[in-house]
């Protein structure tokens, strides 16, 4: 039979080879740059100056109030009423006022022993402490586990009370809301929140609950959280470091300045009547604590934050748990402010400078531009002018700006200061999923509401490394841990990985600015998170 050649199936024209569609294309590249690309990548430039100097100037301000806070104004137990509640023979614990303490959680089984014993441990008379127990949990052997430790503190005398419901709707703020709602809650005026893997002091109430007895126009008080598993690895370092700067200065100067701020949604205690008269709990966004604080705040109610009253609390060490956890808390304040702009700007009872703060500092610029601008401009716009060279970015905006920024932001955490640059490398590969996030919940897309409970180790990883240095001593090799390379896989970071180095090779080729010493430094770090080892390294 004989060969039927290509040339007899592929039309005359369309006959062209590799070079013809490589000169072509460079052809059509040539003919939209100047038209069209430079124009565009100039106008991505200039707004993303104009979002860097928002930023910039946040920063800034950021760093001069909390200078001022530190140095002059009064702590809070000088600036509010605050006397310790006595303990007094002949009045009993009439003098304290009945507490609840509420628990969430789901399927906490290595860490419900944890808070259940930090929260009986509290020195408040018994008999003016509810303690509940919300157990959202799917798990039936969990499930067993957490209602047992239950009955096991309430035979040593404690009010603790196991609460489960049929269905997990509103997720957190639906369990927190239908415990608001128990008959046997309802003396309690005040309630403290903690989260399964938190674990409060025994003084936590004694130091928080006078500025609410004291002070009728209070409604929350906050504590810090602190990290028992910062120095676990490379990834539980990178996010001390950003949390820091958020409890050490931007919850100080909410505080110190407009006394509001976003309620953490745990180690803080409420004033019910507060919450009652916010409207409630409400579950339509990811970030019903925040929700339930903007709503008081627009009451008219005044939120303190003690940044000497911490809270033991642990930190995501799996790159997973983390993406997920920021997935929420970058999505659902971008949802809250969509749904809630507008109702600020009506609102009456606060004060204008107030309702800016809010809008302009609290959400759109902390929320919103802050994530955007790291995304667009340092990891697509700067790179794309590499491939562009009409387009130029001013050094101060590619080099200055940032790095006042990021020392700025380093002052929370100086004991991590030799991570500075890495933690600005990540932070860079974080903003991908932070923006991707935000414009989910300004546009109310797909995963708006997605809600996954961050995974919580407790002791195991300590329990771990025990078994482990026992291990060494026994004949037998321990078993090692197996599982799916395809697992720790992120494309995304991977692609962005491959879009940088590309940029890098070519600015190192052809360009001027030297940018390919970033690029190819970013590059590392995207590969890095994008094969999963970013929670491997200590």
């Amino acid at each position: 039979m004989p060969q039927i050649s290509p040339n007899l199936l592929i039309p005359e024209s369309f006959q062209v080879s590799r070079e013809d569609i490589a000169g072509q294309i460079g052809l059509i590249w040539e003919l939209i740059r100047v038209p069209l690309i430079v124009p565009l990548l100039k106008l991505c430039v200039y707004i993303c100056l104009a979002m860097s100097l928002m930023l910039f100037m946040e920063r800034v301000y950021m760093g001069i109030v909390i200078v001022l806070v530190k140095m002059f104004w009064k702590k809070p137990e000088k600036r509010y009423n605050w006397e310790a509640i006595q303990d007094d023979v002949e009045l009993g614990s009439s003098n304290f006022p009945f507490v609840l303490i509420q628990i969430p959680m789901f399927n906490e089984k290595e860490v419900y022993k944890i808070s259940i014993g930090a929260a009986c441990g509290l020195s408040w008379p018994s008999d003016r402490l509810v303690i509940q127990v919300l157990d959202d949990s799917t798990d039936p052997a969990i499930k067993q586990l957490v209602e047992t430790e239950c009955k096991r503190w309430a035979s040593k005398g404690l009010n603790i009370t196991y609460q489960i419901r049929e269905n997990r709707t509103g997720y957190k703020a639906g369990a927190l809301k239908e415990g608001l709602k128990r008959s046997y809650v309802k003396h309690c005026e005040y309630v403290a929140i903690f989260d399964a893997d938190f674990r409060p002091e025994p003084d936590y109430l004694r130091r928080a609950i006078p500025f609410l007895v004291h002070n009728p126009d209070i409604a929350l008080v906050q504590a810090r959280w602190r990290f028992v598993n910062s120095n676990e690895c490379l990834l539980t370092r990178m996010q001390e470091m950003s949390l820091d700067y958020h409890f050490k200065v931007e919850q100080e100067v909410g505080s110190a300045t407009h006394a509001f701020f976003g309620f953490n949604g745990t180690a803080g205690v409420w004033r019910i009547a507060a919450i009652n008269e916010a409207g409630g709990w409400k579950d339509r966004t990811t970030v019903e604590d925040m929700d339930l604080a903007v709503r008081a705040g627009l009451k008219g109610w005044k939120f303190v934050y003690l940044g000497d009253l911490q809270v033991k609390s642990e930190l995501p060490s799996t790159f997973k748990a983390f993406r997920f956890q920021q997935h929420r808390w970058s999505c659902g304040p971008a949802n809250l402010f969509r749904k809630m702009v507008m109702e600020i700007v009506r609102n009456k009872k606060v004060q204008f400078w107030k309702k800016v703060y809010v809008i302009y500092s609290f959400f759109f610029v902390r929320k919103i531009i802050a994530h955007m601008v790291t995304f667009c401009f340092y990891c697509v716009v700067l790179p794309l002018t590499i491939l562009v060279p009409e387009v130029q970015v001013p050094i101060w905006g590619a080099v200055y700006i940032p790095s006042v920024i990021t020392i700025l932001n380093s002052v929370g955490t100086p004991r991590s200061i030799h991570l500075l640059f890495y933690w600005i490398l990540f932070e860079n590969v974080m903003s991908l999923h932070r923006t991707k996030a935000t414009l989910i919940g300004l546009f109310e897309a797909g995963r708006v509401n997605e809600w996954v409970v961050t995974e919580k180790l407790g002791d195991a990883v300590k329990n771990k490394a025990a078994a482990d240095a026992k291990n060494k001593n026994n004949i037998k090799a321990p078993k090692r841990l197996k599982f799916k390379f395809t697992d720790r896989i992120n494309t995304l970071e991977l692609g962005f990985g491959v879009f940088l180095f590309f940029c890098g090779c070519y600015d190192f080729v052809h360009g001027k600015n030297n940018y390919f010493v970033y690029l190819f430094l970013q590059t590392i770090t995207f590969l890095i998170t994008g094969f999963g080892y970013i929670g491997t390294i200590v």
